[in-house]
């Protein structure tokens, strides 16, 4: 990294790669971190989508793989730029904005700059269509009254891993209720209920379910 700088409610840092200086939009969460050194800014790992205009170039930078997908998700909808969009992900987590998408919260989704009543009919309609195993997957969960709100990520954060490990979405849900299900015993059994523990019992799960379509 070689510097960071922030203009109006856009956040860049310039990152040097191999003697190339990368003028990067940022989030506001990550600017934050890099600024106070909450994490190593000698080396940083960004995925990034690049945006060709007819008089400029625009790269834009996410800490993950979800994070750069759901961008470009919210920039497919009729009338949606980039900066709104960042807007979007800079006010709330993807997990938020399925739940605004889920109660339908226009008043919320309105706070974010650019934002009016038009265009939050128009997201809230159509990020519901886009999103609608992900909202399924909200009610769920809401079924199995997760009221630990560590567990609540921990189980939110194995959805989003576990999509982007290729696993089908109809498969997460199959496996949903059982490790919802296992978690006080895995807890009991591991002596400390990790997510890399979840994560293994949810893939062993999957891996069988995948083996009994097979055969």
């Amino acid at each position: 990294m070689v510097e960071l700088w922030q203009t109006n409610q856009k956040f860049f840092v310039l990152i040097n790669c191999q003697g190339l200086g990368y003028e990067i939009q940022i989030l506001e969460s990550f600017f934050l971190k890099l600024k106070t050194n909450q994490i190593s800014n000698k080396k940083i790992t960004l995925w990034l989508k690049h945006i060709k205009k007819e008089d400029s170039d625009l790269l834009f930078g996410f800490t993950s793989k979800e994070q750069k997908n759901f961008f470009i998700e919210i920039l497919s909808i009729r009338g949606v730029g980039s900066q709104i969009a960042m807007g979007i992900l800079n006010k709330f987590s993807i997990g938020e904005v399925i739940n605004v998408i889920k109660t339908q919260n226009k008043k919320l989704i309105c706070s974010v700059p650019g934002i009016g009543q038009k265009m939050s009919d128009r997201l809230i309609l159509e990020l519901k269509n886009k999103f609608k195993s992900e909202i399924q997957f909200e009610k769920d969960k809401d079924e199995f009254e997760i009221k630990d709100p560590e567990i609540y990520k921990m189980i939110e954060d194995l959805q989003l891993t576990l999509q982007s490990l290729n696993y089908k979405n109809k498969e997460i849900k199959t496996i949903l209720p059982i490790i919802i299900n296992e978690l006080d015993l895995l807890a009991k059994k591991e002596n400390n209920l990790s997510f890399e523990n979840l994560l293994k019992l949810a893939m062993n799960y999957l891996d069988k379910e995948g083996s009994n379509i097979a055969s």
